[in-house]
């Protein structure tokens, strides 16, 4: 029996965690293409522009111009002790379309001076290969990962970055939040939906396309960097039966499934059991071709990334529905709320790192957390932000608690350690970070960052590791 173990871990990996495509800006600086993330104007919550229209605004083409900033900010990372920064690779920013033939060479340089700056500073980097970035042409020419031609594609991206960054990156993530492919498939893996077509058996099919490219992504990291570890990544955030009554209670463990499925495929190597009936009530056939199955068993994560925010309660009856922060149902009247509606709940952190380790027993990655709140400088600039140290404090004992509960936590990563344009709405006012950048839903502002008051509090949490929260 593993003794018990009452303190974070020595090694444990503390930092932040952002996306190419919320904060880099320069959309197309340096020979980037379009990626499917430039053509949101009020976030992944609502509508594409595809291709992106003229004289729209899209918050995302400038953000808070990470690419020319990266440097300042990641010096304030450091000075918060971050062992850790996450950030991913614009699949765009190195084959423009996708399916070009050679990669852009001015994008491979950036990501070297990025990985460079973040190593100089002490911070390991954690690298995404998709975070909702599929490139626009892949979209538009191949209908995304509907076509099996997108594997070969990804692949090849693969192998450049493998290959380029072999000895600067040894924590590799491969699709952000994948089992969103069944809330927003436009923004997980690009499949906007077709008239007449069978939603289901998009989602589906798209996803075993995807499925199979992670497992020979995993199998190529490991031949390339054999001392590195890469992961899979969802969307966890938790829901709850709103009542006892069965029917709540069932449909509720229901609704789970359609998310952890998609870790049973990339972490056992198989599809769950309780699929050949999802398949057949929602008139799904996925095509597969011979050799497909032993490749998902043989090429399997080595640790599990995600995003916990909230948690939220199911009916029986209601839709399966959600957004970036997870599924969203009725309300717990037990929780208090965001402006944004999402409900705040520790505990429920605490319940899903367990329900995790016992499903999977691999280990664990808190790859996205954090509370998006409206941050109003006072009459000297500053911005006191204790609502924020709560949900920070709070979160950081419940993940301390799941710790002496036995399970296996690799790191923490804080969703958004300065602010960056939202995902879902596209807004600057829903801001996340310790750091302030002076930047509002119009793109007006200075780019200017200061730090919040949180800055000092995450920086004492990282240098006691832990122990004072």
């Amino acid at each position: 029996m593993k003794p018990l173990q009452t303190e974070f871990p020595a090694d444990f990996l503390w930092g932040g965690a952002i996306a190419a495509n919320q904060a880099e800006g320069a959309y197309e600086a340096d020979g980037k293409g379009l990626s499917i993330a430039d053509c949101f104007p009020h976030g992944i919550k609502h509508g594409a522009d595809i291709p992106p229209k003229e004289g729209t605004f899209y918050p995302s083409h400038q953000a808070i111009d990470f690419y020319h900033h990266y440097k300042e900010d990641l010096a304030l990372m450091q000075e918060m002790g971050f062992k850790v920064f996450r950030t991913s690779i614009n699949w765009s920013r190195i084959f423009p379309n996708g399916d070009d033939a050679q990669p852009n060479e001015k994008g491979l340089q950036f990501y070297d001076d990025l990985f460079d700056e973040m190593l100089r500073r002490g911070m390991q980097p954690l690298v995404t290969l998709s975070h909702y970035e599929t490139p626009l042409h892949l979209v538009e020419a191949y209908g995304s990962w509907r076509s099996r031609k997108l594997i070969d594609f990804f692949l090849r991206y693969c192998e450049v970055v493998f290959r380029r960054y072999k000895d600067k990156v040894k924590y590799w993530l491969t699709f952000n939040e994948i089992n969103n492919m069944r809330r927003m498939p436009g923004a997980a893996g690009g499949i906007f939906f077709r008239e007449g077509e069978n939603h289901q058996q998009a989602v589906y099919q798209a996803s075993h396309h995807m499925f199979v490219a992670n497992s020979l992504a995993i199998k190529l990291c490991h031949e390339i960097i054999p001392d590195a570890k890469i992961g899979c990544m969802l969307s966890l955030s938790n829901t709850y039966p709103h009542t006892c009554r069965p029917e709540d209670v069932f449909e509720t463990m229901e609704l789970r499934r359609r998310s952890l499925l998609f870790g049973d495929v990339m972490i056992r190597g198989a599809y769950p059991a309780y699929m050949a009936r999802i398949w057949d009530e929602e008139k799904v056939h996925v095509e597969m071709e011979p050799g497909d199955e032993k490749i998902l068993k043989q090429y399997t994560s080595d640790f599990l990334g995600f995003s916990y925010y909230r948690t939220s309660t199911h009916e029986y009856g209601q839709p399966f529905c959600g957004d970036t922060g997870g599924d969203q149902g009725t309300p717990n009247p037990y929780l208090e709320t965001t402006p944004w509606g999402w409900q705040i709940d520790p505990l429920g952190l605490r319940y899903t790192l367990n329900e995790l380790y016992d499903r999977w027993q691999i280990p664990l990655f808190v790859v996205e957390n954090g509370l998006g709140q409206v941050d109003v400088p006072d009459e000297k600039g500053e911005i006191h932000d204790d609502y924020r140290i709560d949900y920070l404090r709070r979160h950081l004992q419940a993940l301390k608690d799941a710790i002496r509960d036995g399970v296996e936590v690799m790191g923490y990563t804080y969703w958004g350690p300065i602010d960056i344009v939202s995902a879902g709405t596209g807004e600057m006012k829903k801001r996340y970070g310790f750091v302030y950048v002076d930047r509002d839903n119009e793109g007006h502002g200075t780019m200017a960052r200061r730090k919040k008051d949180s800055f000092a509090y995450y920086a004492h949490v990282i240098a006691t590791n832990g122990a004072e929260l």
